[in-house]
C-alpha cells in the first residue's frame, strides 16, 4: 500500500507531506483544482516520463518521493531487488525521483540509484492506475487476454510459455543465423577451396622468402665469389721458392722460433710470442673457413633457375593475396582453412540446433495447448461472473461473452480473446463497436474489481472511472470500489458524491491564490467528519450548499 507521499516543487505542488491509510480513499476537488496534478507526481515516481517543464516557478529542481508497506514475502519483488541491487528492507520500500533543469533525472529505491525501467517494473507489483482513457483498454486484446488469464489463475503457465517462447525464438534466431552463415559458406566455398589449395600446394615456410633471396645473390655472383676466395686462399698460403717468399704461415712459424731464441734474454717477448702463435692458429683457421666456402659456393645454373622460380611463385602469392612476407601468406592460408573446416562443423551444429528447436517447439506447443484448455474451462465463468457484476450495475438485460480464438504464437501462448457485449441481451459484438461511455466505465470496473482479486495488488488509484454515470448506479458504484477497499488499498477519484460518501478517508485538492504575489498553488487535505460533510454538499447542490444539500450529504455519509 502507499503510505505516504512527499511532492515538493512539482508544477503547482510547492511543497506536500501526507499519509494515506489502508482501505478506500476519496479524493474531490473541483475542476481544475490539481487532482490530475496529484496523479501525475504519483505517475512520475512511478517511472512515468520525466520533462523539465514539471518543476515548479522559481525551483531548481522537483523531488517527489513515495512510501510502500509491501508483503514481506513477494517473491516477484525481491527477484527484481535482488537483480537490481537494492536493499530489502522487509517490505518497506522507498522511491524517489529527482528532476533538475539540467542533467538528466535521477532515481531511487531505497536510496539506491535505479533507472526509471526499474522503477516501472517496481510499480507493475505495487500500484494500477486507471484513468479516464483507460477504458480505451477495453478494445485492447492483450488487456482481454491479461483479464481471462488473471481470473484462471495462469500465471504459472503464463511464465512457463514465456521461458519456452524465449528459448523458442532464440534458438530459431541462431539457426537462421547459422542457415546464412552455411548459405554464404557454400556460395564461397570453390573460390576458398581453389585458394586454399595454391596456397597449401606451395608449402609455405616462415623465413624461406628471406633466404632465397640471399642465395639467388650468391649464385648470381657464384663466379666473382669463388674467384676471390680462390685469391685470398692463394695470398695466404702460397710459397715461391725462386724469389724466397715463403707463406703467411711459414712467416709466422718462422718468427716465432726466432723469438723464442731472445726469450730468456728478453722476457717481455713472451706476450708477443703468445699472440703470434695465437694469429698463427687464427689463420689456419681462416683458411679453413675460405676453403669450405669455395667449395659450398655452387656455380650451378638450374639452382639458379630453381630459385628464381620460387621466388616468382611467392612474389605472385604474396602480390594476389596482399601480403608483405611469407609469414602474412601462411596466416592467409590458416584462415581460410578454418573457414573451410567451420563449413563442415556448422553443419554439424546446425544438426544438433535443429533438434533442440523441434523440442522447444514441442515444449511450447504443450504450454499453449495448457494456456488454452485453461482458458476454454474459464471463459463461461469469467463471463458469467463479470455479467452479474454489470446486471449489479443496472445494466438489467445486458449480456458479456468470452471469446477464445486462434492466433499466432506469441509468449502468452496461440489465443486471442474478444469480449462481446450487448445491452439489450440480443446480439452480442466486440466490445468496443456497442458500449456507450457510461457502459464502458460500469465494464471497466467490473474487470478491475475482478482483477483486483485475483492479481492480489496492494494498490489500485481510480481516477473518474464512474464518468458517465449517475443516480443510483453511481452509488452501486461507490459500493463496489468500497468492497475492493474491505481487501486492498483504493484511492478514487471522483466528482460523484455517491462514490464519495462511500470512503473512510477523504481528501480535498485544492487551489490557492496568494493575493500578494498572485502565485497559484495546488494543496490536498484530509477532511474533518464535519468538512466532508460539507465537501459532499458541495457535490450535490454546486457552489451554493443548500439545507437540503447537506441533509442529503449526512445521508448519503451514514447510509
Amino acid at each position: 500500500m502507499l503510505r505516504r507521499l512527499h511532492v515538493r516543487n512539482y508544477v503547482l505542488i510547492d511543497s506536500l507531506d501526507i499519509e494515506f491509510p489502508e482501505g478506500l480513499v476519496i479524493i474531490t476537488g473541483q475542476t481544475g483544482a490539481g487532482k490530475s496534478i496529484l496523479l501525475g507526481s504519483i505517475s512520475l515516481v512511478l517511472g512515468a516520463k520525466a520533462d523539465p517543464s514539471i518543476i515548479g516557478e522559481s525551483a531548481d529542481n522537483c523531488v517527489v518521493e513515495a512510501e510502500f508497506v509491501t508483503d514481506p514475502d513477494d517473491t516477484a519483488l525481491k527477484r527484481i531487488f535482488e537483480e537490481n541491487d537494492i536493499e530489502w528492507d522487509g517490505g518497506r520500500l522507498i522511491l524517489r525521483r529527482v528532476v533538475g533543469r539540467s542533467g538528466r533525472p535521477r532515481a531511487f529505491a531505497n536510496d539506491c540509484p535505479v533507472s526509471a525501467s526499474v522503477l516501472s517494473s517496481l510499480s507493475s507489483r505495487l500500484i494500477d492506475i486507471h484513468s479516464q482513457h483507460r477504458t480505451l483498454l477495453l478494445s485492447d486484446s492483450r488487456f482481454q487476454l491479461s483479464a481471462l488469464d488473471h481470473y484462471a489463475g495462469n500465471g504459472a503457465l503464463l511464465d512457463r510459455c514465456a521461458s519456452c517462447y524465449r528459448e523458442y525464438v532464440s534458438l530459431k534466431t541462431e539457426l537462421e543465423d547459422i542457415d546464412e552463415r552455411i548459405a554464404k559458406s557454400e556460395k564461397d566455398r570453390a573460390y576458398d577451396q581453389a585458394r586454399y589449395s595454391r596456397l597449401e600446394s606451395a608449402r609455405l615456410q616462415d623465413g624461406e622468402l628471406e633466404e632465397l633471396e640471399a642465395e639467388q645473390k650468391q649464385l648470381e655472383n657464384a663466379e666473382e665469389i669463388k674467384d676471390n676466395l680462390y685469391a685470398v686462399e692463394n695470398l695466404l698460403s702460397s710459397e715461391d721458392e725462386e724469389s724466397g717468399r715463403l707463406s703467411v704461415d711459414a712467416m709466422l712459424r718462422e718468427s716465432e722460433k726466432r723469438l723464442e731464441r731472445i726469450r730468456q734474454f728478453v722476457p717481455s717477448v713472451g706476450p708477443v710470442l703468445e699472440r703470434l702463435s695465437s694469429a698463427r692458429v687464427e689463420l689456419a683457421d681462416i683458411l679453413s673457413e675460405i676453403s669450405d666456402m669455395d667449395s659450398r659456393t655452387d656455380v650451378s645454373q638450374d639452382r639458379l633457375q630453381k630459385v628464381g622460380e620460387r621466388l616468382s611463385l611467392l612474389y605472385d602469392l604474396m602480390q594476389k593475396f596482399s601480403c608483405r612476407n611469407v609469414r602474412e601468406l601462411i596466416e592467409v592460408r590458416d584462415t581460410i582453412g578454418a573457414g573451410l573446416q567451420d563449413s563442415s562443423a556448422l553443419s554439424e551444429r546446425r544438426a544438433a540446433l535443429a533438434e533442440r528447436l523441434q523440442a522447444s517447439a514441442d515444449r511450447i506447443e504443450e504450454t499453449a495447448g495448457e494456456l488454452h484448455a485453461a482458458r476454454m474451462d474459464a471463459a463461461p465463468s469469467f463471463a458469467q461472473d463479470i455479467r452479474d457484476s454489470i446486471r449489479f450495475l443496472e445494466l438489467d438485460h445486458a449480456v458479456f461473452e468470452v471469446s477464445v480464438r486462434e492466433a499466432s504464437l506469441s509468449a502468452t501462448g496461440k489465443d486471442s480473446v474478444a469480449f462481446l457485449f450487448s445491452s439489450t441481451g440480443r446480439n452480442p459484438v466486440e466490445l468496443s463497436r456497442c458500449a456507450s461511455g457510461g457502459e464502458m466505465s460500469r465494464i471497466m470496473l467490473c474487470l478491475k474489481e475482478m482483477m483486483a482479486r485475483y492479481a492480489k495488488m496492494p494498490t489500485m488509484i481510480f481516477d473518474e472511472i464512474d464518468t458517465g454515470v449517475s443516480g443510483s448506479v453511481a452509488d452501486k458504484m461507490g459500493s463496489m470500489i468500497c468492497r475492493m477497499g474491505d481487501h486492498m488499498q483504493v484511492f478514487a477519484i471522483t466528482h460523484l458524491p455517491q462514490v464519495a460518501a462511500k470512503g473512510k478517508a477523504h481528501y480535498l485538492v485544492s487551489k490557492t491564490t496568494d493575493p500578494v504575489s498572485g502565485k497559484t498553488s495546488t494543496t490536498i487535505t484530509l477532511l474533518s467528519a464535519e468538512d466532508r460533510l460539507m465537501e459532499v454538499a458541495r457535490m450535490l447542490s454546486g457552489s451554493e450548499v443548500t439545507e437540503a444539500a447537506i441533509g442529503n450529504a449526512r445521508s448519503l455519509l451514514e447510509s
